[in-house]
């Protein structure tokens, strides 16, 4: 993202909390974007390149987090401190409830700053890093909806960002975006189901083509049934994987085993060369408990997702209950389901986590 925003010609500073990981992106400059089948390529020369949180935040408009789900709280609590009026925090995705942790955060540290907090419901890009400083982008989603928490702040989010990206829709608000993340159907069951594969071959499969088995394909069909009933739970109509694939990648199938085949950007990207990936200590907590939390909540059987979130508890000797964003940590389960939706649509951070 950064090197395409910075190809784009948006002045781009490049934030991350480790300096080594940045070491040669800051020797060199930029990025470099590679050649990949027509898509964006070249050298994104980026304005800045730290590790120093008020400096990146300092001349900020637009504050683009493009991290793990997992570290959504700590970068926060980092930026509390030094976020300023009118600025806008984008989580690029917040996977499930990652606007409303965000948000939390924020008011737990006595952050003042009047700040939009929004999330995108899955990342822009199929995309893959090919070295040090070097990136490779498969394909651009043709349509990505975005909610800012409340709703009525959205469209402001909207056409700021489209002065960069034509991509992103209006998402409704941040339910809706959280409980669309495919990220949570398709990561998790798809790493421990060929956690066999994963461990022998150190991931040296199509993750998407060789891992999506018939059999495969129908766990999937069974958690994205239920992350659509707890989304009618909450009266929102649920995109389908089978939907979401159309509308992100233009992409069609008798059956989602055929869809995902039938996804040209899917080719070529590898599976994770270890378990110990974000697909399951990102996903697991930040995405498929907050979904399986507010079933139980609402009163929607979800034993699939329990049965994967449990082999994940098992493989990583972690219990991703506790650690994950459950509705009491996120400090709204006390609240109804038209509470809920009343806070995400126009409510304030007060009226939310006081």
């Amino acid at each position: 993202m950064a090197a395409h925003l910075a190809l784009m010609e948006f002045p781009t500073t490049l934030y991350n909390r480790t300096p080594d990981h940045i070491a040669a992106i800051k020797e060199l400059g930029g990025i470099d974007l590679e050649c990949c089948e027509g898509g964006p390529h070249g050298f994104g020369k980026l304005a800045c390149v730290t590790s120093n949180i008020a400096e990146a935040l300092e001349n900020a408009d637009m504050i683009m987090v493009v991290v793990p789900s997992s570290a959504h709280a700590e970068i926060a609590k980092n930026c509390a401190p030094y976020l300023k009026d009118g600025q806008i925090v984008l989580l690029h995705p917040g996977r499930t409830c990652g606007a409303i942790e965000f948000q939390k955060v924020l008011h737990d540290n006595h952050c003042t700053a009047d700040v939009t907090v929004a999330e995108a419901e899955t990342f822009i890009y199929a995309s893959r890093s090919d070295g040090p400083a070097q990136a490779r982008i498969f394909r651009i989603k043709e349509a990505v909806p975005l909610a800012a928490l409340p709703a009525t702040r959205t469209r402001s989010v909207l056409d700021m960002i489209h002065q960069a990206y034509s991509q992103y829709i209006d998402g409704v608000n941040v339910l809706q975006t959280g409980l669309n993340n495919m990220g949570a159907i398709f990561h998790p069951a798809l790493t421990i189901l060929n956690a066999g594969w994963i461990e022998t071959t150190h991931g040296d499969f199509e993750f998407y083509i060789d891992g999506v088995s018939t059999s495969v394909a129908r766990v999937l069909e069974a958690l994205d049934r239920e992350r659509v009933t707890v989304a009618a739970s909450l009266g929102i109509r649920g995109r389908t994987a089978m939907e979401w694939l159309k509308l992100a990648y233009d992409t069609v199938g008798e059956d989602l085993h055929q869809a995902i085949h039938n996804q040209p950007g899917y080719y070529g990207i590898k599976a994770p060369t270890t378990l110990y990936h974000r697909y399951i200590f990102e996903d697991v907590p930040m995405s498929m408990v907050p979904i399986a939390s507010l079933g139980e909540h609402f009163g929607v059987s979800v034993r699939a997702m329990d049965s994967i979130i449990r082999l994940a508890c098992i493989i990583h000797k972690t219990d991703y209950w506790r650690r994950g964003r459950t509705l009491d940590k996120l400090g709204i389960g006390h609240l109804s389901d038209s509470e809920l939706t009343y806070l995400v649509n126009e409510g304030t951070p007060h009226e939310m986590f006081d």
